[in-house]
């Protein structure tokens, strides 16, 4: 019977990594390589396009929370069945909008909607999945976003929108695949007998009280402000900036493929490292660094040299994810059934800087056009700087203290 649960939770794991690629990855990263032909057809302003690509982060503040909590309560796989189904066919009406307004709400619904998706799918990980893989399958999990943000930076708008016919045809393919999912969902299992269950959690508020009073979850969540806010700013205006650098589209689109691959390369190493070095946090800093530097290089570099700032900004986006959600579970006072509440409230956090970072970016690009980078450069070192107050875990401390002693 173990045999045969083993082999399952990685059908599961499969079936998670499937889902976010379809319903979230692929669709939110298509956005913003169709942009151009979105803001010509809807004639939307550099600010508009911000506020577009930025604004699907404002319901998540909240919706994330809700989104791990409701699924501590009622149990991950229920919410999947129904998050995965709104958010296709939402998705997919994006590509019915007829001008700012309209898309705007669109997104907005989108947005609200797709946080109950991952957050069901961190926590269905976690229920299946014993701490000594934890590390391992949430780099998977990374891996599997960090795909589906570059196929659809490498497709939606150099293969897909010409062979469907334009950019709304793109959406609403997308979003009628991922809405098919939620059929798949259906037919899985339950969570391991052993996972803790909805019949014995606290109830909601409850619950959102007893995570909201650990430090470290307010210092991971404003790590994640700043890191992430940083990485939402640069995807959504490196296409822009680079094509007004007289960069053809197929290069510029090119860069954000670059961002996304290596990012998929090196998150699988950065997950093994943090399992086996016995330091996420002292790890995390490292690479959150990287997206320090890198973000800010953008702003001056021309030529090749905006590559390298590319791969050093996007070497360790879906590693520092992989790590930090491990963090999340591991943070002294975070039970697995309240992990779904701990990570959606770090998370809800992070959502305000990917709200904010765009459309203050952009706006300080009339001025100067690499003034953006700088902005989120410094958003991002705010975050290290947040993350470096952060108390490790006794797993840490016994990891270290294994370390010397094998050392002696």
């Amino acid at each position: 019977m173990d045999g045969v649960q083993s082999s399952y939770k990685w059908k599961i794991l499969a079936l998670v990594v499937l889902t976010n690629i379809l319903v979230i990855a692929m669709p939110s990263m298509g956005m913003a390589v169709l942009a151009k032909d979105i803001s010509q057809d809807l004639d939307l302003s550099l600010v508009q396009i911000g506020i577009v690509w930025g604004i699907s982060s404002l319901p998540a503040i909240l919706t994330t929370l809700l989104g791990g909590a409701i699924g501590d309560k009622v149990g991950a796989k229920r919410v999947l069945i129904v998050s995965t189904l709104l958010a296709g066919l939402l998705g997919a009406a994006r590509g019915l909008a007829s001008d700012f307004t309209s898309m705007t709400m669109l997104v907005i619904l989108f947005g609200s909607v797709t946080p109950f998706v991952s957050m069901n799918g961190i926590k269905t990980v976690g229920q299946w999945f014993p701490s000594r893989q934890l590390g391992l399958a949430n780099g998977v999990f990374s891996v599997g976003m960090g795909l589906g943000f570059l196929l659809g930076s490498l497709l939606s708008a150099t293969t897909f929108s010409p062979l469907l016919g334009g950019w709304r045809n793109v959406l609403i393919v997308y979003g009628l695949a991922g809405a098919l999912l939620s059929l798949a969902w259906l037919t899985t299992r339950t969570a391991p007998s052993q996972a803790p269950t909805h019949g014995h959690t606290l109830p909601l508020r409850t619950a959102i009280i007893q995570v909201g009073r650990l430090k470290n979850i307010w210092l991971l969540g404003l790590m994640l402000f700043g890191i992430g806010g940083c990485i939402q700013g640069v995807l959504g205006y490196l296409p822009l900036y680079l094509r007004g650098l007289g960069w053809e589209a197929i290069r510029a689109d090119g860069a954000l493929s670059a961002f996304h691959t290596i990012s998929t390369i090196f998150v699988m190493p950065i997950a093994f490292w943090s399992d086996r070095l016995g330091s996420r946090k002292g790890l995390l800093l490292s690479t959150c660094l990287l997206v320090v530097l890198g973000s800010g290089l953008l702003a001056f570099t021309r030529g090749s040299l905006i590559w390298v700032a590319v791969l050093v900004t996007g070497f360790a986006r879906d590693g520092i994810m992989a790590v930090y959600t491990t963090m999340v579970y591991e943070t002294e006072g975070v039970e697995l059934i309240h992990a779904g509440t701990a990570v959606g409230l770090t998370m809800a956090i992070g959502g305000l800087g990917n709200v904010l970072a765009p459309p203050l970016g952009n706006s300080l690009a009339v001025f100067w056009p690499g003034a953006p980078f700088v902005l989120w450069s410094a958003l991002a070192l705010v975050g290290v700087l947040c993350l470096s107050r952060v108390k490790v875990h006794q797993w840490e401390h016994e990891a270290s203290a294994e370390r010397g002693a094998h050392g002696k």
